[in-house]
């Protein structure tokens, strides 16, 4: 089957270490089964794949990808979830698991006509979803998800920023914020991304770094150290950071002074659940809402997608279908 992997690592050109040909066809354990894939999603895990981060090198050949969609060996349309783990060692989440792992870490990943999957990781796909559409909720909207409703617990009508405009989880918490009643407000170095923020549904936007007209209820933060003193500068008392992501830096001066004296919540969290992946299924089939798509491709043009991630030319999801 053709397939898209990572042969070696590259810190400092990570399309050096694509490669894009034949690859043997899954042969899933007991447990598992094989699901046809329709269409994948890029996610920024991919790129740290290649450059060689969370992964060894005897683990190479590996395929890439988390997200897809696609058929089951029955036919049904399906959407598969990333995170493979055992939701009873984790206290009935799988992302607790401390031995979990996302597809293309430990098991091939998805950029491939077919890829194998635990059976419990497989979630009818709604048919008001496409396939296209389907693909982009597993890694960066259920992330955005779990950010929103599972962590920061807000209530409709609270002000929530979103640090790094542009990216696909940045661009998945203006979408879900907003069709949940918050009021979004976002950040970016680029006037454009700004001006599109607008247009996908935040209230206002504004350049990195800047003064805000007032203290937010929550800071949705997955850029790190370029990002985290203004986050913490921007929230009111008792307000909470959700932090998923650390793309600039991860070891930024905690301020832990501000922390506790406006006793300011930090919240780490990672992925979803199954069952939020199911949640928020329904929540896009109901609300209307569907994933900002930047660029559709075939699979095997994935090597220009790739580097239009790493060149930071996107604003949304890149997406790759077979």
């Amino acid at each position: 089957m053709f397939a898209v992997t990572a042969a070696r690592f590259d810190a400092g050109d990570p399309l050096a270490g694509l490669e894009l040909g034949e690859h043997p066809d899954p042969a899933p354990p007991d447990g598992w089964t094989s699901v046809t894939v329709k269409a994948v999603s890029l996610n920024h895990h991919d790129v740290w794949t290649l450059r060689g981060v969370g992964i060894s090198a005897d683990r190479l050949p590996m395929i890439l990808g988390c997200d897809a969609a696609g058929l089951d060996e029955e036919g049904n349309e399906v959407v598969v979830h990333a995170v493979v783990g055992d939701p009873g060692t984790g206290v009935g989440d799988e992302t607790l698991d401390p031995s979990r792992s996302l597809l293309s870490e430990r098991y091939d990943g998805t950029f491939a006509e077919r890829v194998a999957v635990p059976r419990r990781n497989l979630l009818p796909k709604p048919a008001a979803l496409s396939f296209e559409d389907a693909a982009c909720l597993p890694t960066a909207y259920l992330t955005a998800y779990r950010m929103l409703f599972g962590k920061a617990a807000l209530q409709p009508g609270s002000t929530v920023l979103v640090q790094g405009a542009g990216g696909g989880v940045a661009t998945a918490l203006i979408l879900l914020g907003r069709a949940a009643g918050y009021r979004i407000w976002a950040t970016s170095r680029s006037a454009e991304k700004r001006e599109r923020a607008i247009e996908l549904g935040a209230d206002q936007a504004f350049p990195s770094g800047a003064r805000l007209p007032e203290r937010v209820d929550a800071v949705m933060e997955t850029v790190g150290e370029a990002t985290w003193a203004h986050s913490l500068r921007a929230l009111r008392p008792g307000g909470v950071i959700v932090i998923s992501g650390a793309t600039s830096g991860a070891a930024p001066p905690a301020d832990l002074n501000r922390v506790f004296f406006l006793q300011l919540s930090v919240i780490g969290t990672t992925m979803g659940s199954r069952d939020q992946l199911g949640r928020l299924l329904r929540f896009c089939e109901q609300t209307g809402v569907r994933p900002l798509i930047d660029r559709v491709l075939p699979l095997q043009q994935a090597r220009e997608g790739i580097a239009a991630m790493i060149a930071g030319d996107l604003f949304g999801k890149v997406v790759f279908t077979l």
